[in-house]
């Protein structure tokens, strides 16, 4: 990461040379509100959205497509090479991730390989996966393929993951963090303390913390405030003492707040 002073226009560049703002929103799950969302996420300068699958109804954002950053995902239940191949039926997609490591070994090379091939039909811009933990990643390269662009996880103080960000980063893969508000669980003394000292929301802090820990924070929410506020966070720092208060809490596992399945077989 940069020592640049991070904007909401902020971005890095990921493997396969395109450039992933760093500041994403989530609509996972969001079914019922999610264009309202993301048309007000928009207004608040996200230019990434995550699980997009509604973005092509998002005509009336007003924005330039190649303005804005794009993620899909397909899930376990539909790996395999054919089922992937058949997914693709729109122009393109940023970066397209498998969901979870669920299928097994055999369709999850299948469904990496046919990710490839749609990259280079031009379908897709950027391959990654999501929820996989190291020897996910490592089958990947025994394979023969190229490394993912992206590793999306579940990652917050209680959460952190440190042996899958470490290889990850030490292979110039991003890690994107998913659940970085805790599914709401802010609650902590900790994160209060902080957020109080520094008069900010503790959803701020949070969110903060992971941007710099150097991943790309999803911060999910219906909420129009919460979606503004959520994406003010670029005019304060977190000090090295509060960094490292919050470093502190980390249960490994334990701390998961969602299904969190790295270390599937």
């Amino acid at each position: 990461m940069s020592t640049t002073p991070l904007t909401i226009k902020s971005s890095v560049r990921l493997s396969s040379g395109y450039l992933l703002p760093l500041l994403g929103f989530g609509v996972y799950r969001n079914t019922q509100r999610a264009k309202e969302s993301v048309l007000e996420a928009f207004r608040a300068g996200y230019r990434h959205v995550d699980s997009a699958q509604t973005y092509r109804n998002e005509v009336d954002s007003g924005i330039p497509r190649e303005e804005v950053f794009i993620t899909t995902k397909i899930g376990s239940s539909s790996h395999g090479y054919a089922n992937t191949v058949r997914r693709f039926k729109f122009d393109y997609v940023d970066l397209f991730l498998i969901h979870d490591p669920l299928s097994g070994k055999t369709k999850r090379l299948e469904t990496y390989k046919a990710l490839l091939e749609a990259r280079k039909a031009g379908k897709i811009r950027s391959v990654g996966v999501s929820n996989y933990g190291i020897h996910h990643l490592e089958e990947i390269k025994d394979a023969g393929y190229e490394k993912p662009s992206v590793n999306q996880i579940e990652l917050h103080p209680f959460c952190q993951q440190k042996p899958i960000v470490k290889y990850c980063q030490e292979k110039g893969i991003v890690v994107e963090a998913y659940c970085p508000l805790i599914e709401g669980r802010m609650d902590h003394p900790v994160i209060q303390e902080i957020a109080k000292e520094l008069k900010r929301d503790p959803a701020q802090v949070l969110i903060r913390w992971s941007l710099q820990k150097g991943f790309v924070p999803l911060p999910k929410s219906a909420t129009p405030s919460r979606i503004r506020s959520n994406a003010d966070v670029f005019n304060f720092e977190l000090s090295k003492e509060d960094m490292d208060k919050l470093d502190r809490l980390d249960k490994g596992s334990d701390g998961a707040v969602s299904w969190n399945p790295v270390d599937a077989a």
